[in-house]
């Protein structure tokens, strides 16, 4: 039996096309489908739509609003299945063709936050988006009934979906490298060895770009709370309120822009815990330092609760307030690097293509996809 991928847009890096990645080596004889192919020749070989032809694949806010119309009329294709890789509009996707018979399955990283849930994302704030949004909802909607399944990578998703599209969804939480990352070599270049030997040797760890949503003056706050020194690596548009933030705590916060995969690695292992304050639809930095041992304080809604385990691997705070930020530190220090490994095995990449293949067997009767 034949199948068929399908993706928003492909550019370099991001989550979704991490999963993208490992869903077309899941299924290797698939076509691959997508918007636009911008991945800088990361993805060879992916079809693309007719927006691919025009100035809008440089844009993703003007081609939002042609969107859901090129997904409805996609060009012939013969497939026993299709799987939609999907965070906007492209589980709405319909071949023509004998495709067209073919049962659709999606795996949802979220329904479009900016016509969902507008208040976690920018793009949907304003009055044009909001008018739009309120057009394009029960559109939305109708079409998320046409999937035979549908798969997710939270509870805190699969939740939305309810809300949102009237749908249950099966969870599959999404694949991290837990492997490489426990298995990569410690070498580090001399330029990243000066950057650890110039750090506290005990520190709390924040991690990610520097923009507002992530919170990343809470981990200054947390640090602070828990008299600990701070990192933050990364970088972002946020970066100069966080440094006006951490110029009323004069020596106690350090910045490291732009770390290598290796200096990432080596901050995550030498760090007391990892604050993770976001609410994320899954959020891969608290696996990732639990695959490198160490604990996480995350935030208490979002998929780092599900992912974090109070009192285990790390813990949960609700209320940000400087009594409860320095609790959680607290309790997660108190946590086992071991019990950290253990518990982002859960979440490696064969655990996801293992669950993936089941759901796409059981779903659509292909056999030959079965583990």
């Amino acid at each position: 039996m034949s199948g068929i991928l399908v993706h928003e847009w492909l550019t370099p890096t991001g989550g979704s096309e991490n999963v993208f990645e490992v869903l077309a080596d899941t299924f290797p004889d698939a076509e691959r489908f997508c918007l636009w192919n911008e991945s800088a020749g990361r993805f060879t070989g992916v079809s693309e739509s007719i927006l691919a032809k025009t100035p809008l694949r440089r844009s993703r806010p003007l081609a939002l609003p042609f969107m859901p119309l090129v997904w409805r009329h996609l060009p012939a294709r013969d497939a026993d299945w299709i799987l939609c890789s999907s965070h906007a509009f492209a589980h709405q996707a319909r071949f023509a063709g004998p495709a067209r018979k073919a049962p659709k399955l999606v795996y949802a990283y979220t329904p479009a936050r900016y016509i969902w849930v507008p208040d976690l994302d920018p793009r949907g704030a304003g009055p044009v988006a909001r008018l739009m949004s309120a057009a394009l909802r029960p559109i939305d909607r109708r079409r998320a009934s046409e999937p035979v399944a549908i798969a997710c990578d939270s509870q805190f998703v699969r939740d939305r979906i309810a809300r949102t599209w009237g749908r249950d969804a099966a969870v599959i939480y999404a694949p991290v490298d837990v492997a490489r990352l426990k298995a990569a070599d410690r070498q580090l270049t001399p330029a990243d060895q000066r950057v650890i030997d110039s750090l506290p040797a005990d520190f709390v760890l924040g991690v990610s770009r520097f923009i507002e949503y992530k919170r990343l003056d809470l981990v200054i706050a947390a640090g602070v709370a828990a008299g600990s020194p701070v990192v933050l690596a990364g970088q972002g548009p946020d970066q100069p309120r966080l440094q006006e933030i951490a110029a009323k705590h004069p020596g106690q916060v350090t910045f490291v822009g732009r770390p290598s995969d290796g200096l990432l690695r080596e901050l995550y292992r030498r760090a007391r815990v990892v604050i993770f304050p976001p609410v994320e639809d899954f959020g891969i930095v608290p696996v990732e330092a639990m695959a490198l041992g160490t604990p996480v304080v995350s935030n208490a809604v979002g998929g780092g609760s599900e992912t974090v385990v109070a009192g285990v691997t790390g813990a949960h705070v609700r209320e940000w307030t400087p009594q409860e930020m320095a609790a959680a530190v607290e309790q997660a220090s108190a946590c086992t690097p071991q019990a950290c490994l253990d518990r982002a095995d859960e979440f490696d990449t064969p655990v996801f293509v293992k669950a993936m293949k089941t759901w796409v067997a059981d779903n659509t009767g292909d056999e030959d996809v079965r583990p």
